[in-house]
This record gives C-alpha cells, sequence and structure tokens, in this order.
C-alpha cells in the first residue's frame, strides 16, 4: 500500500484500513483505561490510528510478558511476535490475517516505521520475563528503558511527524523521562512482583538492601529515589527544549504526554517515599497539568 492509495482514502478509512480493523486497535486502547487515547485525539485520523496501533502493539506484547502463563508459553509468544514484525517487513504477497497486523502494516508504509524500533520492545519485554529485574547496573537500567520507551517514542515522532534527529533526540530523552517516573511511581506494585528497577550503585550508596520488599522500608529510599527523580527531570528539561527545535505542530502530543507526566514526578517529589506515604498514590490535578504543560513552553 502507498502513501498516495493511503491519501485516496483517508477521510472515509484513515490508513487504508478496513474500519473493523480500526475499531479493534481503537477498543484495544480504550479497554485499557489510560488516557492515551484522550490525548491522542488531537491527532488528525491518520495519524491517530497509527498511534492506537502503536499503543495496542505495546499493549499486547506488555500483555504476554506480565501474563500467569508459564515462562516458556511467555517467552515464545514475545518470539513469535519478532516473526510477525518481521512478516510485516517482508512485503509478502498474503496480506496479515490479523486486525492489528493490517493496521500496523499501513502505519508501517506510511510513516516509515523501522522494524528496529518495533523488535527493541520487544526485547524489553524478554528483559522482564526472562528474569525479574532487580537492582540492575545502569548500563542495563538504561537498555531497558531505551527499549520499553524510547523505542516507543521513535516510532511516535514519525507519527506525529518529525523523523529529523531532533525527533529521535527528543524520543530518547521523554522515553526515559516516562520511564523513571514511572518506575518512581511504582515501587511498591513493582516489589511485590519481585522486583526492583532503581540501579544498584545508587541503593549500595543509601544502604538499601536489594531486596525488593526490604528496599520499601529502608530510610535511604528516599535518597535513592531523589536522585532518580533528579535525573528525570532533567530528561524532561532536555526533551521539552528540543521540541522547540521541531516543528511545533508535530511536537504538541509529545509537549502533552510529557507534561502529564512531569506534573506526576512532582506529585511524587511532594508525597515523598518514605515507607508511611509510598503506597499512597501521587495526586495530581487538571489545573496542575495545565501549569505544566504552559511551563513546557518557557524557554
Amino acid at each position: 500500500m502507498t502513501a498516495v492509495n493511503i491519501q485516496m482514502h483517508d477521510k472515509p478509512t484513515p490508513l487504508g484500513c478496513d474500519p473493523a480493523d480500526l475499531a479493534w486497535v481503537e477498543s484495544t486502547v480504550k479497554q485499557a483505561g489510560t488516557s492515551f487515547a484522550a490525548g491522542m485525539r488531537i491527532l488528525p485520523p491518520m495519524r491517530r490510528y497509527g498511534m492506537y496501533a502503536i499503543y495496542a502493539f505495546c499493549r499486547v506484547v506488555d500483555d504476554i510478558a506480565d501474563g500467569n502463563t508459564p515462562l516458556a508459553e511467555r517467552t515464545k509468544g514475545l518470539e513469535d511476535w519478532h516473526q510477525r514484525v518481521a512478516e510485516l517487513y517482508a512485503e509478502r504477497a498474503f496480506p496479515p490475517t490479523e486486525a492489528l497486523d493490517r493496521v500496523l502494516l499501513a502505519a508501517i508504509n506510511f510513516f516509515s516505521l523501522q522494524q528496529a524500533d518495533f523488535d527493541a520492545v520487544i526485547d524489553g519485554m524478554l528483559m522482564d520475563t526472562q528474569t525479574a529485574i532487580v537492582a540492575p547496573d545502569e548500563k542495563t537500567l538504561d537498555l531497558y528503558c531505551d527499549r520499553v520507551a524510547s523505542a516507543v517514542g521513535r516510532l511516535s515522532v514519525r507519527i506525529f511527524g518529525d523523523s529529523s534527529e531532533n525527533g529521535n533526540a527528543v524520543a530518547y530523552h521523554l522515553g526515559r523521562a516516562l520511564q523513571i517516573t514511572n518506575i518512581l511511581r511504582d515501587i511498591p506494585e513493582d516489589a511485590a512482583r519481585g522486583r526492583l528497577y532503581l540501579p544498584a550503585d545508587l541503593l549500595e550508596r543509601f544502604d538499601v538492601p536489594k531486596d525488593p520488599v526490604q528496599a520499601l522500608f529502608a530510610p535511604g529510599l528516599e535518597q535513592v529515589a531523589r536522585v532518580m527523580a533528579a535525573r528525570a527531570q532533567d530528561h524532561f528539561r532536555t526533551a521539552f527544549a528540543t521540541m522547540k527545535l521541531c516543528q511545533p505542530r508535530s511536537m504538541l502530543a509529545a509537549r502533552i504526554m510529557g507534561a502529564s507526566y512531569e506534573s506526576i514526578l512532582k506529585a511524587l517529589c511532594k508525597r515523598g517515599w518514605g515507607a508511611s506515604v509510598l503506597r499512597n498514590r501521587p495526586h495530581t490535578s487538571l489545573i496542575g497539568k495545565a501549569k505544566w504543560f504552559a511551563l513546557s513552553y518557557i524557554p
């Protein structure tokens, strides 16, 4: 399918896809119960459904990684997705048989999405599947953040309309900012699953046990989390600065997502990471998110 053919069908069928296929990826996004669907509604139909397809792909492989099936079955499910992605790029004569694959193929062709980024997302899920990540070294943590977050960002900025080096830099920094924020927000939930994504060198520096549950009650966890929060804030700051070098319209969705997550980070810093408050979800308001969105425009 060419860009010309897709553009001819843009109004009745975004990306030139069957309406039933588009409905499937949209329903997958909405069923996830996040604010992602509402946030993407600012995009034109082709870009919006391209993002729905990326989100649905991430949702599917994440569900495999976090499933309750035996390890071998989860690993095979993710490896099968490597093969499915490879087949989408092989340009075979036979069309894909699954709705998600068909919309992904249309998005790949129209937005020139890179196979390496899909593979990176799957490899990130495999990192979580093959062994629980506990107190990783800095290199491993950064690789994990790149695979599960920045790779998604690289796919996203192309759909948003910017495939430049500046667009990739936004993906690099914003992806890491979002993932570190997720890590800082989900410390208790991750501990319950035997995971601790905070880096080993910081845990050692502040005398925090590397056991995920014991770490929750360590006084030094507060200092570790604040060092990581400062790291995330640096990535937010660089991402927003780099967005100013891109076409403003192409970065609007990324700016909204970044501002929303930055407000979560600010709320986490206000709440702290002491044992008595750690399980309290940070409070964020619409006014607060709007504030950080506005501040992201200020040099």
